[in-house]
């Protein structure tokens, strides 16, 4: 009796001891994809003013602005695209970088409420495989125009799921790019561009540029089926009506980019940079990726286009 009464209090001891070391272990942080910084009724001109002013502000220099739709699916659309020194500076510092350096705020009416929100910097830091985290440009952010919560997952992703991410078995990573074309220098790289873009070739037209230095410029586009014919599939404000269906919205996915990485044109897949923004996806169904299933090569197609690439 007494050697079962040591027995279990060994076994209690063990089980104390093995407390703290219990404790230490904790699951990975987990990410969303996007920052809720605002929420409320309003009006909306008057609330993408106050967010111009308030980024403005902050340090933020406004790179370019529009409106991808209205009227649709959401009352009103609009984005901010704003960079800062130290966005330029993780840009440099990585391959394919510069796709980070400009950042997205979006400003949305729907059923009367505005919605201002922006894509997590942490997140798209680590999807991006940048060799920082952000966090200073989280905070400015945060300090300028809110930051009341996450969204766009409902787990979230880890770090190390984010440096690694692709959505599935056969679907791309970051470095999976498009290939849009190759020229003899960064400048008729650049200079076919801004050509094709105010031609609208392909239905892709320029919101903004911004020049990085080092033989690096990104573009940020619009893409729009119309007058010229081009597979609706190609469309950003088809695909959006098919994937940006919960709320809040995630508007400021746009615009995307194409970066001009010294003579070459490569823009991030959208089977990569989607589902990177809205992870929850499903693969069949209703809002599905099934439902976009032609977007892909249509945009792939429309974007070689523009760049003056073979297709």
């Amino acid at each position: 009796m007494n050697m079962m009464k040591r027995v279990i209090a060994a076994f209690m001891l063990m089980g104390v001891m093995l407390l703290p070391l219990a404790g230490g272990v904790q699951a990975a942080e987990r990410f969303k994809p996007f920052v809720l910084a605002s929420q409320g009724p309003g009006d909306f001109d008057a609330k993408v003013q106050e967010t111009r002013d308030a980024l403005s502000g902050a340090g933020f220099e406004i790179v370019g602005e529009y409106s991808p739709y209205s009227d649709t699916f959401v009352e009103k659309a609009y984005v901010i695209i704003v960079t800062n020194d130290e966005l330029k500076k993780a840009a440099a510092m990585s391959e394919h970088g510069g796709f980070a350096a400009p950042w997205r705020v979006g400003i949305t009416q729907l059923a009367g409420e505005i919605q201002v929100a922006y894509p997590n910097p942490i997140y798209l830091a680590n999807g991006y495989r940048l060799k920082t985290d952000l966090s200073g440009v989280s905070d400015a952010l945060k300090q300028a125009i809110g930051a009341q919560e996450t969204f766009g997952s409902k787990k979230g992703l880890t770090v190390r799921k984010l440096r690694k991410y692709h959505y599935t078995f056969g679907m791309e990573y970051f470095d999976d790019v498009y290939e849009l074309a190759k020229y003899p220098s960064h400048q008729k790289a650049v200079d076919t561009l801004e050509k094709n873009l105010a031609a609208g070739v392909g239905g892709v037209t320029k919101v903004y540029r911004l020049d990085l230095g080092d033989d690096v410029t990104v573009f940020g586009v619009q893409r729009k089926s119309g007058a010229q014919n081009e597979d609706e599939h190609m469309d950003d404000k088809w695909v959006m009506n098919n994937v940006d269906f919960a709320d809040p919205r995630g508007t400021a996915y746009l615009p995307v980019e194409i970066l001009v990485d010294g003579n070459e044109v490569v823009a991030l897949h959208m089977r990569f940079r989607m589902a990177l923004h809205y992870p929850d996806l499903k693969m069949m169904g209703q809002n599905s990726f099934m439902n976009i299933m032609p977007s892909p090569k249509a945009m792939g197609l429309a974007m070689t286009r523009v760049a003056g690439g073979e297709e």
